[in-house]
Parts: C-alpha cells; structure tokens; sequence
C-alpha cells in the first residue's frame, strides 16, 4: 500500500518532467530546422562564392535590407529601400523576439513615404514597446462611408455611401507619431498605456471642382475643416500573447483590446472614444513539419462616442500594419463600426523552406451611420501567395500574393513578412 501511494505521487512529477523535456526536444529541433532551412543570403552565397562553405559558428544575422520594389492597386508601382530586424534581447529562452522595421519610398501615384517601427520584448518580457513614426505625401483613394450600399434619404446620403463605387481621392501631407509602453503583470499578459498623433496637413479633395464629394460632405456634416485635422489622443491597451515567433508564427496566440480617448486638449480636432480589438490564433497541423499552418484574425474597430476624422475611420488596410483586405485598396469600405476576419493556410514548396506558400479567405463589414448596420452585409476577397524566405534567423519572408475582392477589385499586392 505504502509503495502504491509512493508511485501514485511520484507519477505525475514524472510525467510532468517528460512533457516538459518532449516540449524542450521539440524546440531545439525547430531551432535546428530553422537553422538548417536554405534562405536569400544562402542562394546569394552560392551564387557568387559557390564554393564557399556556410560557416555554422557565425552567427546567422537578424537583420533583413532589401530593395522595397512593389506594386499593388493603393499605391501603383513602388520603388525604394527596407530593412527587417530581429533578436531576441538577453539570454532568458523563454523571451520574445524583438521585431523593428524601416522604409522610405516613392510611387508612380506621387506617394512618398518613411517610417520607423518597433516591437521590442525585454529580456523575460517584463516590458514591451511598441512604436511607429511617419512622415508622408499621401494620395488616399476613397470609395465613400460604408460597406458598398446606399443608405439614407436624400442625394448627399446616396453620394455619402457611394452604391455605384465611384473612386474619389484626397492628397495630402501626413505625420504620425505613436508610443504604448506594456508591463508583464503575469506570463504572457501585459496591460499597456501611451499616446498616438495623427496630422494632416494640406488636404487636396481633387474631386471638389466636380461638386459635391463624400470626404466634403462627411467633414460639413460633422464638423471637421477640409483642408486639414489633428486626431490625438491616449491609448490604454491589455494584450495576451503565446506565438513561438513575432514574424511568421507556427502556433500560439495573439490578442490585444485597447482604447483610444482622442482629447481636444491634446490638439485633436474633435474628441471621441474608440474600442479596438485584434485576434491571431495559429494552428500547426504537423510536429514533423511545422510550417503547416491555419492561420486565423480578427480586428475590429468601435466608436464609442465622439467623431473621427473622416480619413481616420477604421476600414480596409486600417490595421496596425496595414495588411488587411488584400484584395481591395485601403480604406476601399470604412465606417465609424468596422469588423474584419481571415482564415489563411501555410505550408510549404521546398523541403529546405526557401519557397512556400498560401491560401486565405478574408470577409468585412461596416456601418455607415444612416441605416445600415454592422453585420448586416459583408463584403469578401481572397487570394493566393508564394513566400520566398529571406532571412532564416527572423523567419522573415517575401510575400508575393495576387489577391481579388468584388466590383472589380483585385491586384497584386507585395510585403515583407506575413500580412498577420
């Protein structure tokens, strides 16, 4: 009896040890494979010393340069430079890769654009920081308020949501500026606070000399001028993160709710309260080959109170990154409530990882704030992409994707790292 008992406790010690050594198998193998895969650099290598061996004690490193060559139907034909860095800081296992982004760019549409971001976990996660900063000449084309039907009652109402898709565009200079600052409360939680600064300055309605337009018709209605606004404000945040990897994830979870407040006393032009909402969840379908991989988002976008300026409302490629909707150009449906979803699969061409590729499905809604509601139309895209592996390291890919929505809407659309 007394050795029945000492087994049944000694037991689950055991197994919990051995589930905790499988999991430490698993990832030194991962790294392994992720060390051994073949990326630009290694193609480079052996096109120009091709009898030069790869040195396995150099340290693979983690930052990515490249010509920042792309094309899609928001911007025309781009044309500039672009790094991608990665680390993980310290020497704690269990830190997250510290992820940071620069670029500057013209395009055949007049757009001219620079800016620096970051995400940087510090060693064991204590803090992350979170930052962008821009500076841009922009040409935004605008499709109206809404999700692509007429609402409302009068001629300016049905010009407003713009049925018929009809493009309109606003030119103008952009700075942004933003900062949130989290703390780790308990593993993989972190509540967060900081400022965000959105200005635009000399803001061209090319359209206006024709009559009446909806950028014209939303600033009259809400009260914000024509020819330029600020839109500044505090951000209060909580996220919850799991992925292995910040760039290309095989598994865990990413969430993240925040809460703008957008003060007059700041300079905003017009105060208001908005809820958003973001969520990534990763599915490796393979122990053996991890790059198999349901990928899913969310992200939505809430006012709470107040107005937005009328190019600040959440919608297509509204997102942190700028990567959602592929196959519409941004803010092609936007509105004052915004939902967002898609599914995407990953897996790979080659076995040693320098091609693989992609599927995703992708859905939004809007409301438009004169009698269609949230949810109650939706609006598709979806596509197909390769992804060329640049950097081993970091997981950093070339995505190549060709992507197709409603009205017509599809194009070609190029980024480095994975859209989410």
């Amino acid at each position: 009896m007394i050795q029945e008992q000492i087994s049944a406790q000694v037991a689950p010690v055991d197994s919990l040890k051995a589930d905790s050594l499988r999991a430490d198998s698993l990832k030194k193998q991962q790294l392994l494979a992720d060390n051994a895969a073949y990326d630009v650099s290694d193609l480079i290598r052996n096109v120009f010393h091709p009898h030069r061996k790869p040195d396995s004690l150099r340290k693979k490193s983690g930052i990515t340069p490249m010509p920042n060559i792309a094309y899609n139907p928001s911007i025309g034909a781009q044309i500039g430079v672009k790094a991608v860095a990665g680390r993980i800081l310290g020497k704690d296992p269990n830190t997250l890769m510290s992820v940071a982004a620069t670029s500057a760019s013209i395009t055949t549409k007049g757009i001219i654009y620079f800016y620096l971001s970051h995400n940087v976990y510090t060693p064991g996660n204590k803090w992350n920081l979170q930052g962008s900063l821009v500076a841009a000449k922009t040409v935004n084309p605008d499709f109206g308020v809404g999700i692509g039907y007429g609402a409302g009652t009068t001629p300016e109402d049905l010009l407003l949501t713009n049925p018929g898709r009809k493009v309109y565009t606003q030119h103008a200079q952009y700075y942004s500026f933003r900062e949130k600052i989290y703390k780790q409360i308990e593993d993989n939680l972190f509540v967060g606070a900081g400022v965000s600064f959105d200005i635009r300055r000399k803001i061209e309605d090319r359209q206006s000399d024709q009559g009446l337009t909806p950028y014209h018709i939303y600033n009259e209605r809400y009260g914000f001028d024509d020819d330029h606004y600020q839109s500044n404000g505090f951000l209060f945040n909580v996220q919850y993160t799991t992925r292995d990897n910040q760039n290309r994830a095989y598994k865990g979870i990413y969430s993240d709710v925040g809460l703008r407040v957008n003060q007059t006393w700041l300079g905003s032009s017009k105060s208001a309260v908005q809820l958003t909402t973001d969520f990534r969840k990763y599915w490796s379908l393979s122990e053996r080959n991890p790059e198999h991989v349901i990928a899913f988002w969310n992200w939505g976008s809430y006012m709470i109170s107040g107005a937005l300026p009328y190019l600040e409302m959440a919608g297509t490629g509204k997102d942190t990154n700028f990567r959602s909707g592929r196959g519409y150009t941004i803010t092609y449906f936007k509105g004052p409530l915004y939902f967002y979803s898609e599914v995407e699969y990953r897996f790979p061409i080659l076995r040693n990882k320098f091609l693989s590729g992609v599927t995703f499905f992708n859905i939004q809604t809007a409301n438009d704030d004169l009698g269609t509601k949230l949810f109650e139309h939706w609006q598709p895209g979806g596509g197909a992409g390769l992804r060329v592996l640049f950097n081993k390291a970091t997981r950093t890919n070339l995505c190549l994707d060709y992507a197709f929505g409603k009205y017509g809407a599809r194009g070609f659309f190029l980024g480095l790292n994975e859209a989410f």
